[in-house]
């Protein structure tokens, strides 16, 4: 298989697309079961149409107003055809679910730390033996000559930047 590392795993692209193929799939039967939910919410409401126009004793008066005065209306139609149902207001479909983004990290800014060069003179263990300013180079290399005179061991000359203190 394409993408696949010298440690057998998969790799980070093989796993991002696995997960978008997922969330594709989720994403196309979350929007099919609002469909049937829409076609179950149209029925419910014929339904309770049917039952308003069947006489029922709590309809809202205004509503029987406003049918008979459509009925009235529509004497030029064909008596022999059925009229069609009038739908009461249709609820208003849901719009798909918006995918949340994700939340932006906050990242603090960095403080500048103000720093300073320095010769400093290391021995074999890494202890330090002298400080100087960067100015101080001769120095530096004075006192790294005597410690090697005076003692026959490893010493050495490093430049190193250390924050100023203020």
């Amino acid at each position: 298989m394409a993408g696949r590392r010298g440690g057998g795993g998969r790799s980070r692209m093989d796993l991002r697309r696995e997960a978008d193929a997922v969330e594709a799939r989720e994403g196309e039967e979350a929007v099919k079961d609002e469909e049937v939910e829409d076609e179950d919410e149209d029925e419910d409401a014929e339904d309770e149409e049917a039952e308003v126009e069947d006489g029922d004793a709590e309809a809202d008066p205004e509503a029987e107003a406003e049918a008979e005065a459509e009925d009235a209306g529509d004497d030029d139609d064909d008596e022999d055809s059925p009229k069609p149902k009038k739908k009461a207001k249709a609820k208003a479909k849901k719009a798909p679910a918006k995918v949340k983004a994700p939340a932006k990290k906050r990242t603090r800014a960095v403080k500048e730390v103000r720093q300073k060069a320095v010769w400093i003179v290391f021995d074999n263990g890494g202890k330090r033996v002298g400080v100087f300013p960067f100015a101080q180079k001769a120095e530096a290399e004075e006192l790294l000559a005597a410690k090697i005179e005076e003692k026959k061991t490893t010493f050495y000359l490093q430049l190193v930047k250390e924050p100023i203190e203020e």
